[in-house]
């Protein structure tokens, strides 16, 4: 049975919580990569930026529809939500753009486990952690070539 360890990628790009969006186009342009995750000065991983997150800031902000009720102006959409969305739009770094709430992968974790996961989370790669330090990724496409070498 095959592991996320005998797939994943170990020379793994990754930028820090200071790497400014401009940096992050230039990466995701020249390294043609679609995932990038967010390491702080140990390697231990603090969140994953996507190109589809630098995408969003240019997107036209929605503002939500509101409801009065007496003196009270309620958002429909919920406040937490058109603060997120001002949030990304407006990012400078990516500490500032990332998500924080990553689903990752362990070396141990069968392939198959792996490729569930991806799919059930609409997701193209993993980052793959032992503890909390990024040993590495795994993605679509990494699978994929594993099913040729069999």
């Amino acid at each position: 049975m095959q592991t996320v360890a005998d797939i994943m990628s170990k020379d793994v790009v990754t930028v820090k919580r200071d790497t400014t969006v401009r940096e992050l186009a230039g990466i995701f342009e020249t390294r043609r990569f679609g995932t990038l995750p967010v390491v702080d000065d140990e390697g231990h991983l603090i969140g994953i930026v996507t190109a589809s997150d630098l995408v969003e800031q240019g997107r036209n902000l929605h503002i939500p529809t509101v409801i009065s009720l007496f003196d009270w102006v309620i958002p429909l959409g919920g406040e937490r939500t058109l603060e997120r969305e001002l949030h990304k739009m407006t990012a400078q770094t990516a500490g500032e753009i990332c998500s924080t709430d990553v689903v990752t992968v362990v070396p141990s974790d069968p392939v198959s486990t792996v490729a569930d996961t991806l799919s059930d989370h609409k997701l193209h790669a993993l980052p793959v952690v032992d503890g909390k330090k990024l040993v590495g990724m795994v993605s679509r496409i990494d699978i994929i070539r594993s099913l040729t070498r069999k």
